[in-house]
């Protein structure tokens, strides 16, 4: 029966990534629609202000160059329908202060359309004369003008030949403005409205050019935070992944901890007594009895070997830290494997020169590099060229040691899983020593590296960190 596959992991990088993604896009809409809403709103209420201070200026003018009393106000008598005896002023003059009122506004720049609708909707003046004594019964922003003695201002589109854009001067060639205008009587009550449409090329110009600054910031300042929350993100999460994989690393070393614990002080006074019983059977005269106590010594050589990676991976490394001459270490760790080498028929190049101390303990690093030398010697059983060299960094500060073999090799699958613990692909190993390896030289600020191509051979460069270096 085949068993149902686990659910998924929680992809954390990748939800974040496009939840950030969403919230940021939205987010920055919103910001650029509210930001350019109040940017053109506030442009286009400046301008209706400006406006409305403009005619309010005309009208105070002409009232004072027709030498009107001062309480008269130019809203009053707009309409050309007022007889002027109500305020004692002759018709004819009232006409022709009109006259000139009207020719400032007809004179305003930018101006599509001008007219002057009375308390009743009557269009009592306009630039366009066919619209002169029409009623408009059914204008909300006219009515909220009459009601609230306030300018009111409505920005529009261009509406490729409506209606009201026949009635202009000129057709526009894109947006325009239109403005309505109250003018009060002498007790503050709107007698009349002065409707304007405006096309502010420079005015619209600047707000189409504030409108694509706005958005060109939004886009640059969101795909900033995104950028940056995404690189946190992914360098946190390429954080938590390499935690997890010491934790579970760690967690695995527990385990081998106890177990080795109960294992390896069990075995190490059997294998001390086997090998000195064959010691001292040496003494016999045979010669087949002498390999075969060479066989068992050997034998006991390498479980004595498994059982001390086994009690050093079993407790925690220490901190402690000297200065160690690495040249000298590899020097007594190859000298230590100089009988196996020449059995193998391995050809050894190694030129020692002069190098800086670095940072590591002499007890763990001779261990490091045991472990090392023996999988090359290992995977040249039948010969084989072992190459070593020393080499220090652009900034001196660290020291790389590569160990090179012209053995079997590892595929990439097996490549991938070399510091897995456990996992080994030699016959009897227990695949604890490249993990022992790497754990010792992390400890002390290196890092190890490892090449290998399929029957080409493998190659190990351990970095070391020059006592006194950063």
């Amino acid at each position: 029966m085949q068993m149902a596959a686990g659910p998924k992991p929680f992809n954390l990088f990748r939800w974040f990534s496009l939840a950030s993604l969403f919230i940021i896009v939205a987010v920055a809409i919103a910001l650029a629609v509210a930001a350019t809403r109040f940017v053109m709103t506030e442009s286009v209420d400046r301008d209706a202000m400006l406006s409305a201070q403009f005619i309010q200026s005309i009208a105070d003018v002409e009232i004072l160059h027709a030498h009107f009393p001062p309480s008269l106000k130019m809203g009053e008598f707009l309409d050309a329908r007022v007889d002027g005896a109500q305020f004692g002023i002759p018709n004819d003059q009232l006409a022709r202060v009109r006259r000139e009122f009207f020719d400032h506004i007809t004179r305003m720049p930018d101006v599509l359309l001008a007219s002057v609708y009375a308390a009743d909707g009557v269009i009592i003046w306009s630039t366009n004369a066919n619209m002169i004594g029409q009623r408009v019964l059914e204008n909300d922003d006219l009515s909220e003008a009459f009601r609230s003695n306030k300018t009111v201002t409505t920005f529009r589109r261009k509406a490729h030949g409506g209606p009201i854009e026949g009635q202009f001067q000129r057709s526009p060639r894109g947006q325009y403005i239109e403005n309505y205008i109250p003018l009060v009587d002498s007790t503050g009550k709107v007698a009349c409205v002065i409707e304007i449409y405006k096309e502010p090329q420079d005015l619209i110009t600047r707000m189409n050019r504030g409108y694509m600054l706005l958005w060109l910031a939004t886009a640059i300042g969101g795909t900033v935070i995104y950028v940056s929350l995404f690189w946190i993100v992914r360098h946190a999460s390429g954080l938590l992944a390499s935690q997890q994989r010491k934790l579970i690393d760690n967690e695995t070393l527990v385990v081998l901890g106890e177990m080795s614990s109960a294992v390896a002080h069990g075995l190490r006074n059997p294998l001390a007594s086997i090998r000195s019983s064959a010691e001292l059977a040496l003494d016999a005269d045979s010669p087949s009895v002498h390999k075969n106590l060479d066989d068992i010594i050997t034998q006991v050589d390498r479980l004595s070997k498994w059982v001390r990676e086994l009690l050093l991976s079993s407790r925690p490394l220490s901190d402690e830290y000297e200065k160690v001459n690495l040249v000298e270490a590899v020097h007594e760790a190859l000298t230590t494997y100089e009988q196996q080498i020449r059995r193998a028929g391995i050809q050894v190049d190694w030129t020692p020169e002069p190098a800086p101390a670095v940072v590591s303990h002499p007890v763990l690093l001779s261990q490091l590099l045991s472990s090392v030398l023996s999988n090359a010697i290992e995977a040249m059983p039948k010969g084989g060229r072992l190459n070593l060299t020393l080499d220090a960094d652009k900034r001196k500060q660290h020291l790389i040691l590569t160990v090179s073999d012209s053995g079997s090799g590892m595929s990439p699958a097996l490549l991938e899983k070399a510091f897995k613990p456990f996992h080994t692909t030699k016959r009897g190993g227990i695949g604890v020593g490249l993990v022992l390896v790497r754990r010792i030289v992390e400890r002390f600020g290196g890092e190890v590296h490892i090449e290998s191509r399929e029957n080409l051979g493998t190659d190990v460069h351990l970095t070391f960190r020059v006592a006194g270096g950063g």
